[in-house]
């Protein structure tokens, strides 16, 4: 039988153990060209039909971001975007939920994309951000000014970071026709007469 050791005997068995180097991987200190865990942004997206789908595939080619779960009450949309996920970085780890709160229950996802029904975009942003994400939130953001300021009001409450998906507005063109307008170039603007936006072949104006 192995001899008794006593706590003495144990520190002085151990230390060379505890003092030795560890060796640590090179991606965990942000080298070999890779961006350390402690400065990735972990991401998640909640509705992936196409545009859904569009945002999802755009932020995992941003560098610095892993996206690790994605919501869809449509089982092929979520199963279809688990299957890129996975793809693109080469394993299983992607998560898939049919509920919306369980996601956001998640700690370790910092921001989400929002691409669900009109109806529901106020609510799944509200919900994010009471759980500290920041959010990229397809158009319409609300279905009234009233559910908008609400939103609105939430963002600033919580203090996170919130972009609308407004890709043309921020375009080259459009951002230079806003400069041209509010530098002054074109006088004072006082009336705007006429406004449009694109209408869906499917949905009635």
């Amino acid at each position: 039988m192995a001899a008794k050791m006593n706590r003495r005997q144990f520190l002085k068995g151990t230390a060379c153990t505890v003092a030795a180097p560890l060796v640590i991987p090179a991606s965990a200190l942000g080298r070999a060209g890779r961006i350390p865990p402690s400065e990735r942004i972990v991401m998640g997206s909640i509705g992936v039909g196409n545009m859904g789908f569009g945002d999802m595939s755009a932020c995992m080619s941003v560098p610095g971001t892993q996206v690790v779960a994605v919501c869809d009450v449509k089982r092929a949309m979520r199963e279809r975007a688990k299957q890129a996920i996975d793809a693109h970085y080469g394993n299983s780890d992607c998560a898939v939920y049919n509920d919306f709160r369980e996601l956001l229950d998640r700690s370790d996802i910092d921001a989400l994309t929002i691409a669900t029904l009109d109806s529901w975009h106020v609510l799944h942003a509200l919900a994010a951000v009471r759980a500290g994400k920041d959010i990229y939130l397809e158009k319409p953001m609300g279905m009234s000014l009233h559910e908008i300021q609400v939103l609105r009001d939430a963002v600033h409450r919580y203090g996170r970071v919130f972009q609308f998906g407004t890709q043309q507005r921020s375009s080259q063109e459009f951002r230079h026709a806003c400069e041209i307008a509010r530098n002054g170039r074109l006088g004072k603007l006082h009336t705007i007469k006429w406004a449009c936006t694109p209408v869906r072949p499917n949905v009635r104006a």
